[in-house]
């Protein structure tokens, strides 16, 4: 048989599949989808931590509702009804005919007006109240309110003075919640003590007192008052900015005080010790004037947006802190999946996209770990256990994975390392953002660098 017979007989090359001939294109595609995948368990996760903020408010529902809600102090308004000669039509019958006569009525309104200094002067005792596992900052508070008005003038409503009904002025103060009240309350108004009586004399708001002032000295040039009143509350105390000129202090030993609404203090002091505020506040900043009457009333809304205070919360809690920690599972996810590959990469080693997905649903887990952790102690120590527990499972199954302690200790360095880096980033709330990119900076700095002698394509064709 001559060498041409045996040509003849050997059977042609196959060429290579496009699987093969493209396998690291296809391994990479392979991962990435898997990590789009795992979203889906992450989003479940996040279902469950809005289930749980939900149950965590009922719960704080529950206690500011039987200990006390938001303050908010709105007060003290003088109130002076008056009345109005208006001009009506009416129909009546003239020689059996309807006809429409002009009539004047007497109308019955209330004019408003607020004070031209207001000081307030409160201390604040903080407290915290527990429904199950779950738990409010609460706080007993006592005010001192003091300023005068000045004489009150109808003149900008042309109202006849002989209308005003002096012997009907009252005085009102709206305030959310007066459960923390111990004992009656009195305001002295023009030096005289008079006693407040629960009832709605402001429409538009929801909770007010008053006392009936009578005609006590109205025409003085300047009317003082004083106010002391104890009150119960959650969360926040703020004031509206009823004065030409404002002059608000609060203290308490809550060390960690958010300055809240349209005005922030003149001066701060705070510390672990606690903190002292200081308000000085005109009335231009609001979008309502000075008095007014029933016939364009203020209501609450209006009040809303120049309102100031103080909250007694942190200003991130530890379900916020899972929230933010849950946003960053997928760059966990993508940077142990990365290692992964580059140790196929570099080395013998051959991970199935199968132990690629058991690791990621442990990495998936940790947050859900972290969730129900971070309800039973700080968010700290939810994170480093969860994290240490989350590092040794997958430092374990990498070991016989990938056939080698060595190994599985690098993919257990390399992954602590990435959960000290997200925690970093958690606590950097202002600064995060460029912490995060520059570290993104440096992983990918590293990851070029360690690939830079491959020949991806001569790899393929191996």
């Amino acid at each position: 048989m001559n060498d041409d017979s045996l040509r003849t007989n050997v059977p042609p090359q196959l060429p290579k599949s496009i699987i093969k001939r493209y396998a690291t294109v296809v391994k990479m595609a392979c991962i990435t989808i898997l990590v789009l995948l795992l979203l889906i368990p992450l989003a479940m996760v996040q279902s469950v931590l809005r289930e749980r903020l939900q149950r965590r408010d009922a719960a704080v529902r529950e206690i500011t509702s039987t200990w006390g809600r938001e303050q908010v102090v709105m007060g003290p308004v003088l109130i002076i009804p008056y009345k109005y000669n208006q001009k009506t039509w009416k129909d009546q019958i003239v020689n059996g005919r309807v006809e429409r006569v002009e009539a004047i009525e007497t109308a019955r309104h209330q004019a408003f007006f607020l004070p031209a200094v207001f000081k307030a002067d409160g201390q604040l005792k903080p407290d915290r109240l527990h429904r199950g596992i779950y738990e409010t900052v609460v706080y007993s508070g006592t005010l001192n309110l003091s300023g005068s008005f000045d004489r009150p003038n109808f003149d900008e409503w042309d109202v006849d003075p002989q209308m005003i009904l002096w012997e009907e002025a009252e005085i009102a103060v709206s305030i959310t919640d007066l459960r923390g009240a111990k004992e009656s309350l009195n305001i002295t108004f023009a030096d005289q003590e008079i006693p407040f009586k629960p009832g709605r004399k402001m429409e538009g708001f929801e909770n007010s007192i008053y006392a009936q002032i009578g005609n006590l000295n109205l025409q003085m040039d300047r009317i003082p008052f004083e106010l002391s009143l104890t009150l119960n509350g959650s969360r926040s105390l703020r004031f509206a900015p009823v004065g030409v000129n404002n002059d608000v202090q609060l203290s308490s030993k809550w060390p960690d005080p958010s300055f809240q609404g349209a005005f922030l203090p003149a001066t701060r002091d705070v510390g672990s010790e606690g903190f002292r505020a200081h308000w000085l506040v005109s009335y231009y900043g609001r979008s309502y004037p000075q008095q007014w009457t029933d016939r364009a009333a203020i209501n609450a809304d209006v009040v809303a947006s120049s309102l100031f205070g103080v909250a007694l919360v942190p200003s991130l809690d530890s379900y916020r802190h899972v929230e933010r920690a849950i946003k960053y599972g997928i760059l966990l996810i993508a940077l142990l999946f990365t290692a992964f590959f580059l140790f196929e990469i570099l080395s013998a080693v051959r991970i199935h996209p199968f132990r690629y997905t058991l690791v990621g649903i442990a990495l998936c887990l940790f947050y859900l770990g972290l969730l129900a952790l971070s309800e039973v102690t700080s968010f700290g120590t939810a994170y480093w256990v969860g994290a240490a527990v989350s590092v040794a499972m997958i430092a374990l199954y990498c070991a016989r994975v990938m056939r080698s302690a060595l190994r599985a200790g690098i993919v257990a360095a390399g992954l602590g390392l990435i959960y000290a880096f997200i925690y970093v980033i958690l606590r950097l709330q202002d600064y995060s953002l460029l912490v995060g990119t520059a570290g993104l900076f440096l992983v990918l700095a590293i990851v070029m660098y360690v690939t830079r002698n491959i020949d991806w394509y001569a790899r393929d064709s191996e």
